[in-house]
């Protein structure tokens, strides 16, 4: 690839020169005839200017709750940077969360903007800073690679994205830190605040949160469509990932976080990113996966397959019973109730499976008690339901009384994913055991009239799973 440093020395006394870098052995002197024609020849350039985007309404109404809960404070929200990977190469750009919550500006947003609350007297005024294109005739437009359009593509007009966002914009120089400001990541308060303000999403967010389920069920139907190959491949769990990635980017922006694709006994560690196991015929593969939309909001789906179509006994037994403390979660997730209760109703199931069939050293009810059991935990050490929205675990930074001992609130998104895992070396379990991992993961939307399941319309059950392979399979046949 052509990289950030495979710029300039200039030759002429009176010329820009190049922003400085430390790779000066791979510069190249750009010749006088260059210098004196690269500014000339070009056409000129549209301006209409667009309508607003489809968020900007809400964005505004989200930025009017923050400009309410800070009077007389000055606010700053920043993009974030680019992050370096290596050397000269970076990392591709995703704004902060915050950020795009508060402009709308999502996938197209520009490293290092900020969104500056100006307080007034009944107020702030609002606005987005970021670095405008470059005019043709300065050196920046050639020369620099990192942010030079004749190296990334055209960037935005102050104009048009003021238009766009419904928002005041200015050049990134013109803004000026204060010593009194309140930063996001930096200000605790407002930190926290900008966090809870997603705890409950408008139907624009709730819209795009179905519109992400939407790709990731499609890339579902890819990977199943593509199983025999991944069963050919020495690293199966990459043409998995490799499957399900191409979706997330050609319908959204990309994953939403790191596709876990584990097969065997890698579905018994929880955060499988690797993805460098095969995919064997007999075992069953734990894809946890979600695209990104545009918009940056994700979903976030676990299901898990039979290699080979169908499940053995022992297999569907742990499966049927991840699926009824799916059910059981999903039962108890109503408006008013606290959220920590869809968990509990789901290790309700758990511990009472699992002492059933023997792999307890106490009854399942000692096993529930709060300060003496947890023994289930070993097979089920992870939560069952996190936020879902902008951020795969979103409002992370709300306060535990606003989030794991909050209520339950019509327009919450968030997952039900109870799973169950016998690690390869557990001798707890019986041998017909180990080795095997199940998670079952849906995204609900809690409406006024009970929770619905956004991602539904993916299987889930032993018996669909088993049919949507054949169908998906036999499609492709």
């Amino acid at each position: 690839m052509t990289s950030e440093h495979d710029t300039i020395e200039q030759q002429s006394g009176d010329a820009a020169t190049a922003t400085p870098s430390t790779s000066n052995n791979r510069r190249q002197p750009f010749p006088q005839g260059f210098l004196d024609t690269i500014s000339t020849g070009w056409a000129e350039r549209p301006e209409a200017l667009p309508a607003p985007r489809a968020q900007a309404p809400y964005a505004a109404a989200r930025r009017a709750a923050v400009s309410a809960a800070f009077p007389g404070k000055r606010l700053v929200i920043p993009a974030g940077s680019l992050k370096q990977r290596s050397n000269d190469t970076d990392y591709p750009f995703r704004a902060h969360s915050a950020f795009a919550h508060l402009t709308g500006w999502a996938a197209d947003a520009e490293p290092d903007s900020l969104l500056v609350f100006e307080p007034t007297a009944d107020g702030h005024d609002v606005t987005l800073y970021f670095r405008e294109r470059a005019d043709r005739t300065t050196s920046e437009f050639y020369s620099d690679a990192t942010i030079g359009e004749f190296w990334i593509g055209p960037r935005p007009a102050l104009a048009g994205v003021a238009a766009d966002l419904g928002l005041a914009t200015a050049h990134l120089d013109d803004f000026a830190a204060g010593d009194d400001d309140l930063v996001v990541d930096e200000d605790p308060e407002l930190t926290r605040f900008v966090s809870e303000l997603r705890l409950v999403k408008d139907e624009y967010e709730i819209a795009e949160m179905r519109r992400a389920v939407e790709i990731t069920a499609n890339g579902f139907d890819d990977i199943i469509r593509d199983l025999p190959r991944a069963i050919a491949h020495p690293r199966g769990e990459r043409i998995v990932e490799g499957v399900f990635h191409q979706r997330a980017r050609s319908d959204g922006n990309w994953e939403g976080y790191d596709t876990i694709a584990a097969s065997g006994p890698h579905a018994c560690y929880l955060h499988w990113t690797r993805n460098d196991g095969a995919v064997l015929p007999g075992d069953l593969i734990l894809i946890d996966a979600g695209a990104e939309a545009d918009s940056l909001y994700t979903a976030d789906i676990t299901r898990t397959l039979p290699v080979s179509g169908t499940f053995t006994d022992v297999q569907r037994r742990i499966y049927d019973t991840v699926v009824e403390a799916a059910d059981a979660a999903f039962a108890a997730a109503k408006i008013g109730v606290p959220f920590r209760e869809v968990h509990a109703a789901a290790m309700d199931v758990i511990a009472r499976r699992t002492a059933e069939w023997g792999l307890l050293p106490v009854t399942a009810e000692e096993a529930l008690d709060a300060d003496k059991g947890g023994q289930h935990r070993r097979y089920m050490v992870h939560g069952t339901s996190h936020h879902l929205g902008i951020d795969v675990h979103d409002c992370a930074q709300a306060r535990r009384e606003m989030y794991y001992d909050g209520l339950i609130q019509e327009g919450m998104v968030f997952t039900i994913e109870p799973g169950l895992y016998f690690q390869i070396d557990d001798v707890t379990v019986p041998e017909e055991y180990r080795g095997i991992g199940v998670r079952i993961e849906d995204d609900i939307l809690m409406t006024a009239d009970g929770p619905v399941n956004l991602s539904a319309g993916i299987p889930r059950t032993s018996a669909e799973v088993e049919a949507w392979i054949a169908r998906v399979q036999g499609s492709a046949s």
